[in-house]
């Protein structure tokens, strides 16, 4: 009789020994769900060098008000993406936070599942998806930076990049890896006239420049240190970097004879499709788009806040603006860039032999 009753308490310890392994393998356990954690994939940029970046902030109050811990990995944009494709039949990540066009090719991937955070009403229709599978969380703009101390003004066009005095004194992140690699792409096909005339410049460029780069956020330091002369970049990164960086001038390249121009870059967010701490990915978002948070995005990180009704009058803000001022925005076909993307990095790898 009594080993009878040792077989039901044998069985139960057998189910929850299955319900412990599925958990730690990613199962579908509502132990994972419930969870007080939160992982976010992301585009380098937002984070501070010394903790003092946008996402620095965001995540001391979320984690304060919610008790949710954010778990946080950094790489370039198209790195992310293509991290999640591989842990697509184990998902890692709940939130991922990637530049266009790479959003764009995370959604075309299925990496992505629609989520409208509170306050996504807010912001710009060309600055969050249509269905709900991405909105912008800081807007940014393709920018350029140069050494302040070496070039008493900064460059005006591509053109004046070729000359001699940049010899080994040049270098942009790679296109189709980092976000701001593949934006010096979209914005020489736009000055140029197209991918032809484009790769023919940046051919000629190839004589300055010191070699790709995976991370564009490495190469202010560099520029800074006057390792560099020049290198690609956005603004609210390095307008961030150049608190600690005086050396650093942020710029916008022209073709020769034109206005210089440059094109919104922002910061887009979307839940990840079987995310295993989904609920913590949605108030994340939620609270990325908070009005607080909102306001923190000039005045803590140098960026442009993505809901239209929140107005940052904040010195950051101001600076922000009268460096903008004289610039052309252009808006790129993300739809085609983000369809031919690799016919147009294989172009450019053509051209430059990278």
């Amino acid at each position: 009789m009594r080993k009878n009753l040792l077989k039901p308490v044998a069985a139960v310890t057998g189910c929850l020994a299955l319900a412990a392994t599925l958990s730690a393998c990613g199962g579908s356990s509502s132990a994972a769900s419930e969870e007080k954690v939160v992982t976010v994939y992301s585009a380098d940029g937002l984070k501070g060098e010394n903790g003092d970046g946008w996402y620095d902030k965001v995540f001391k109050d979320f984690e304060k008000k919610t008790g949710i811990k954010v778990k946080y990995v950094e790489g370039g944009s198209g790195e992310m993406v293509q991290r999640a494709v591989r842990e697509k039949s184990n998902t890692q990540a709940d939130v991922l936070v990637t530049l266009p066009p790479f959003i764009q090719q995370a959604d075309s991937k299925g990496l992505l599942t629609a989520y409208e955070p509170a306050g996504s009403d807010q912001v710009d229709g060309a600055d969050k998806a249509s269905d709900g599978k991405w909105t912008s969380v800081v807007n940014n703009y393709f920018g350029f930076v140069y050494n302040k101390k070496e070039l008493k003004t900064a460059p005006a066009t591509w053109e004046e990049l070729l000359d001699g005095t940049y010899k080994e004194k040049i270098q942009y992140s790679t296109p189709g890896v980092a976000g701001d690699g593949t934006a010096v792409l979209i914005k020489a096909m736009h000055d140029f006239g197209g991918k032809e005339p484009a790769m023919e410049y940046l051919k000629k460029l190839q004589a300055n420049n010191v070699g790709p780069s995976a991370s564009t956020g490495k190469l202010a330091p560099k520029v800074d240190k006057g390792e560099l002369l020049v290198a690609n970049g956005d603004v609210q990164m390095n307008y961030a970097q150049s608190k600690d960086m005086p050396n650093l001038g942020i710029w916008f390249p022209a073709k020769a004879g034109s206005k210089p121009t440059t094109f919104a870059l922002p910061y887009a967010a979307g839940l990840v499709d079987k995310a295993p701490h989904s609920a913590n990915g949605k108030k994340l978002l939620d609270f990325m788009l908070s009005e607080q948070a909102q306001k923190d995005v000039s005045e803590v990180g140098g960026g442009f806040a993505a809901r239209k009704d929140v107005e940052a009058t904040d010195a950051n803000a101001i600076a922000l603006t009268g460096l903008m001022d004289g610039v052309e925005v252009f808006e790129p076909d993300w739809s085609d860039i983000s369809t031919h993307l690799d016919d147009y990095v294989d172009a450019w790898k053509a051209a430059t032999g990278s």
